[in-house]
């Protein structure tokens, strides 16, 4: 493998033909699908320079770049950090590669359910995150209305929802 360019959080790397990312200083990541008792989706939206626009996901972030952690202690941090809610339930669902042909990186899905609000979210730093939540029952005429107005959605929501859905009292 020949190192390309090597930064702080991502490394360029070569592979005979293949180029791609690898993630440094952190053990994986993590994606928290949550919906509140009173049936509200819990979303982030952040600006994502990659694509130069506010971009709506489920929280997630990285595992293991503050120090040791498991996984499912980064699923608490994040969700926390990122909406102000603590879960009194973190299901850990399934395992992944998050974009298997452009990185290296990885991805822990967790299910955190008996959400209860305690602090306000929107994260730490300067991530400056805008915590949403978004009617389950309404899920689909919401997503569209947030595209109409330029928002952009990363593709795992729907596999949130398919979670969410699922585990929903129908």
């Amino acid at each position: 493998m020949e190192k390309l360019y090597e930064g702080k959080f991502l490394n360029m790397v070569r592979e005979g033909r293949w180029e791609y990312c690898e993630r440094v200083n952190n053990t994986g990541a993590v994606m928290i699908f949550a919906c509140t008792p009173e049936g509200k989706v819990l979303l982030v939206e952040e600006f994502r320079p990659p694509i130069g626009q506010r971009c709506l996901c489920f929280p997630a972030g990285l595992s293991g770049d503050e120090g040791p952690e498991s996984d499912a202690a980064a699923a608490r941090r994040e969700l926390l950090e990122e909406t102000g809610y603590e879960a009194a339930e973190m299901k850990f669902l399934f395992h992944g590669p998050s974009s298997p042909g452009l990185t290296s990186e990885s991805l822990s899905f967790y299910l955190a359910t008996g959400l209860h609000r305690v602090a306000a979210g929107g994260g730490v730093d300067n991530e400056n995150i805008t915590v949403r939540e978004a009617p389950l029952d309404d899920i689909d005429a919401w997503l569209a209305a947030q595209v109409e107005q330029g928002i952009a959605l990363d593709p795992r929501i729907y596999t949130g929802l398919y979670f969410l859905k699922c585990q929903s009292p129908a």
